[in-house]
């Protein structure tokens, strides 16, 4: 017997609050050291994109971006533990770059930790190149741990 699968369905939409219980949920399987949910709602309510991306109309992931001027800043950006390796993180951050191109931003801004490398790995295979080192930016289980600056300049 052969299995024939059907394509995902994948697919963005802007988050909403009634969004923030599945957002939390990724957010606390995904992190050790997870944003709360006053966090999220701060983000909604200041005007940030926040951004929900859906496989087969169920939240898979998420990104929010602070946008100012000409700058973006990457605030969050998370795929469900479950969909983590499938290419999906490609999917969102290649969405949160458009975004930020129909914004007319010059350059984005993230940080990331050292040690989630296949982010790191991700982030340098769509250009953005590391800048600065902010020392024990991130909890951690034996204090703080760093976070790598990260820089992809959007137009010339």
């Amino acid at each position: 017997m052969n299995a024939v699968l059907k394509p995902l369905d994948f697919s963005f939409r802007p988050m909403s609050d009634a969004d923030l219980d599945a957002v939390i949920g990724i957010e606390r399987t995904a992190y050790p050291y997870p944003w709360t949910l006053g966090n999220f709602r701060d983000s909604l309510a200041s005007g940030y994109a926040c951004w929900l991306a859906e496989i087969d109309g169920k939240p898979a992931g998420y990104w929010i971006m602070m946008l100012a001027a000409d700058e973006g800043h990457i605030l969050n950006c998370c795929v469900a533990p479950a969909w983590q390796g499938r290419g999906f993180g490609r999917l969102l951050v290649e969405h949160l770059i458009e975004t930020a191109r129909g914004h007319h931003t010059d350059v984005l801004f993230l940080e990331v930790r050292p040690s989630n490398t296949a982010a790191v790995f991700l982030y340098q295979r769509l250009g953005f190149e590391t800048i600065a080192l902010r020392r024990g930016y991130y909890p951690a289980d034996q204090g703080a741990e760093d976070a790598l600056v990260m820089r992809m300049r959007l137009q010339p």
